[in-house]
């Protein structure tokens, strides 16, 4: 697998991520699989797996009759959601794969819910497109897209100084900032998603969007 800074830093910080990120992100996080609502026997994807959180709610709510499969570009991150999917004793319906998306490497019409959170935004804006693509892809016709990100304030709104920070910081950092807020509505609209339930709320003054979307006709 080719190096690349992104791998490398994630691997680097996989084992205190929980403890630089997940204190704020957690609530947003939580929200978004609620909304989701996954059920008993579901097959789930999730991109951008982390330190595995989700992973454990995911298989808690399909139960031994569901699937859950994760792909994350670190294997630091792999390791670490392991041992605690390991810990919570779900590891039977979990499979996790380490790899760079997109392509997402599953055949299609494979997932009934395909998810992430405070992913999508690490994602150049003009690789966001074929991310979505590959979600539409990989999901069943009836399937559902659960995405948490950054975004971008809504019009009429302003944007606060942590936001606007973190744009310029991504414009000439990026190799230290490397996520962004994003247009998550019009984006997935764009992909050919339909919004089916949508929230948005505030994370050290920055929104956040969660989405629940559904394959257009």
């Amino acid at each position: 697998m080719t190096a690349n800074p992104t791998r490398q830093f994630y691997d680097r910080i996989s084992h205190a991520y929980d403890l630089i990120a997940d204190g704020g992100e957690h609530v947003a996080r939580e929200k978004g699989l609620e909304m989701l609502g996954v059920r008993p026997g579901e097959s789930v994807l999730e991109i951008g797996y982390g330190t595995g959180h989700s992973l454990v709610a995911l298989a808690q709510a399909v139960g031994p009759d569901g699937r859950v499969a994760g792909v994350d570009i670190s294997s630091g991150m792999r390791d670490v959601a392991a041992k605690r999917v390991r810990y919570e004793g779900v590891e039977d319906r979990v499979e996790l794969l380490v790899e760079s998306v997109p392509p997402i490497p599953f055949p299609d019409d494979q997932f009934d819910v395909v998810t992430m959170s405070f992913t999508l935004e690490l994602f150049d804006l003009e690789a966001i497109p074929a991310v979505l693509a590959e979600c539409r892809r990989v999901l069943k016709p009836n399937g559902r897209l659960g995405v948490v990100s950054m975004a971008t304030v809504s019009d009429g709104q302003s944007e606060s100084l942590l936001e606007k920070t973190y744009v310029w910081m991504h414009a000439h950092f990026p190799h230290i900032v490397d996520c962004q807020p994003i247009p998550l509505e019009k984006l997935l609209g764009d992909a050919g998603f339909a919004l089916q339930k949508q929230e948005r709320i505030e994370l050290f003054t920055m929104p956040i969007a969660i989405v629940v979307a559904g394959l257009s006709e």
